[in-house]
């Protein structure tokens, strides 16, 4: 199969290559996104690849279809950015990565909470600079404090298994609660109360249309003040207006992202030499309590590798007229 693999970097070539000499797909690969302006690069393609960031609405999906494109394949696991009902009514298959390494993005989960925690990132600026005194870095123990977890899907059980090694008390948030999270310990409450119990407060699920901004104002005043706020899901399941507003009154104490609302025009590209027009995202960046990373809690080279493997045998499977992975307009009334 043909197959234009758009937002390539230099990373994406490499595992998505080392997967392909059994599968012996024609990748093309290319580093625009996928755009309604870079539609054209797929002429010569059966199929695309997209990630995280590229368009799919449904514009682009029929100049897609226009050129025979027939299906298209996600390396990530989340599909918000797709149209499916424009998909379906096109004749495209769309499949996704639904799994790959949950250990990436719950480690790096941690990561966030022990570096906000201990103030590791502000502490290597320091010594850096030849300045090694404490005022400022007083951080608090994990052990004994109360952990809510929103979401407990693969990433989110992972992220409870680690912190009740911490020996964190974990409490959880889910309509369809995790039977390996009960033998952990987990306790299910309803959203308010284990926002209003909890010390550090994790995020771990799904955009869809009932969770954009799933914590805004409201929610965010039902918090313990000082909160830990974490975010590693999807940037639109908070409203960072109202999350800035919170940072200002100290309500919230600390706060990590790895994604980001409009991370679209900021992430995975470096903009170092730029001036930087997001004004919201720009004061984020002013607090001393802020932690942000660019959108890479699951890149680690066990989930690369799972996610290059899984995208070309989704793609195998497409081109066989097999469905594998597939996700269709059923999913977004889920």
């Amino acid at each position: 199969m043909r197959v234009a693999v758009y937002s390539t970097k230099p990373y994406d070539r490499q595992f998505l290559t080392e997967a392909n000499p059994a599968p012996g797909h024609r990748l093309s690969f290319l580093e625009p996104r996928l755009t309604p302006d870079t539609v054209p690069l797929a002429a010569d393609a059966d199929a695309v690849c997209a990630f995280v960031n590229d368009d799919l609405g449904g514009g682009v999906l029929e100049r897609l279809a226009a050129l025979g494109i027939r299906h298209v394949a996600l390396r990530c696991a989340g599909f918000n950015q797709v149209d499916l009902r424009a998909a379906e009514r096109l004749g495209i298959s769309v499949s996704r990565v639904p799994a790959y390494s949950p250990h990436a993005v719950a480690e790096h989960c941690a990561a966030l909470v022990l570096a906000l925690d201990r103030r590791t990132h502000r502490a290597y600026n320091r010594v850096r600079e030849g300045n090694f005194a404490l005022t400022g870095l007083l951080g608090f123990d994990l052990h004994g404090k109360t952990v809510g977890i929103v979401g407990t899907g693969r990433i989110g059980t992972c992220f409870a298994r680690i912190m009740t090694g911490f020996g964190c008390r974990v409490v959880a948030s889910d309509p369809h609660p995790s039977e390996e999270c009960r033998a952990l310990g987990v306790e299910y409450l309803p959203l308010g109360p284990l926002l209003a119990q909890s010390d550090i407060v994790s995020l771990h699920l799904p955009l869809t249309p009932q969770t954009h901004h799933f914590l805004g104002a409201a929610e965010l005043d039902g918090m313990r003040d000082g909160v830990m706020l974490i975010n590693t899901s999807r940037g639109m399941l908070i409203d960072t207006v109202a999350v800035i507003e919170a940072l200002k009154r100290g309500k919230i104490g600390y706060l990590g992202l790895d994604v980001y609302e409009e991370e679209a025009d900021l992430f995975f590209e470096d903009l170092s030499d730029q001036v930087l027009r997001d004004d919201v995202f720009s004061r984020l960046l002013t607090f001393p309590n802020v932690l942000v990373t660019g959108h890479q809690g699951f890149f680690t080279r066990e989930a690369m590798t799972s996610i290059a493997a899984t995208t070309l045998g989704n793609l195998t499977a497409a081109e066989r007229g097999e469905g594998l992975n597939l996700v269709t307009a059923a999913h977004v009334a889920r």
